[in-house]
């Protein structure tokens, strides 16, 4: 690829060095037959033998069991089970980090529903499932922020009134107003600081979460899809919490 840029360089210096010439030959243009990619085009027999190997390889890892459900884990509504369990893996992780090398604690967790991009049929959990949930390669983040500026975070809530899983906090809204925001089932303390965890997307204002702009990001090098295979790992048997953390009082 790099050969490549180097040689569309090449051309384009010797375009503009030729600025001055009266005419420009063009070479013969000549109409190539498209390929259609479809049922119908043929494997490469030697491209699948030097594969193969790595294929079934890949293929035991991914079909290797990690956890079970009783039920179904999905994305749905305001507090779905799927967003509730990995918003607290995402707190009990970020949490032991921030101990470890910040001595102090997480206040509360935040991510996307966006993110989650698929559910967990009740059953065997095995690795492929968590790729299949967090295909990205997103990277938890510890934004500090002041008790004051998470008045942004409550506000950004009642606004979109969007189902972002969250841990440890409590947003309630009534008609699109906000009508309470807690942390630990306390208000906010104005001139407290506040440890929240999160992705690198969502620090960088992703899903136009602007609010995490006035904080300071702390990155932990702990990738997300990596916490959630750890702590499915620890979990023989997933019990998801079913609390009510985003109460949106008619929502329409």
């Amino acid at each position: 690829m790099k050969n490549k840029f180097l040689l569309l360089g090449i051309a384009l210096a010797s375009l503009t060095a030729c600025k001055t010439a009266s005419t420009l030959q063009l070479a013969d243009v000549k109409t190539q037959k498209n390929i259609s990619i479809n049922n119908e085009l043929k494997n490469d027999e030697e491209f699948v033998k030097i594969i193969e190997p790595y294929k079934q390889k890949l293929d035991k890892e991914m079909n290797q069991k990690i956890s079970h459900t009783s039920v179904d884990l999905t994305k749905q509504g305001d507090n779905s089970n799927l967003g509730n369990l990995l918003a607290d893996y995402t707190f009990d992780g970020a949490d032991a980090w921030t101990k470890t090398n910040l001595k102090k604690n997480v206040d509360a967790a935040l991510i996307n529903i966006g993110g989650i991009r698929t559910t967990i049929g009740k059953g065997d959990i095995f690795l492929k499932s968590v790729f299949e949930v967090m295909p990205f390669e997103n990277e938890v983040i510890i934004v500090k922020m002041k008790g004051t500026d998470l008045q942004g975070l409550f506000d950004y809530y009642a606004k979109t009134q969007v189902n972002n899983p969250v841990s440890h906090l409590y947003i309630e809204t009534n008609n699109g107003q906000l009508t309470q925001s807690l942390i630990n089932g306390k208000p906010i303390v104005p001139a407290q600081d506040y440890y929240i965890a999160t992705s690198d997307y969502l620090a960088l204002g992703g899903d136009n979460m602007k609010f995490f702009s006035k904080g300071e990001a702390i990155s932990t090098g702990i990738k997300l899809r990596d916490l959630f295979i750890e702590y499915f790992k620890k979990t023989s048997e997933v019990v998801p919490n079913t609390d009510i953390r985003l109460n949106f009082i008619g929502k329409k």
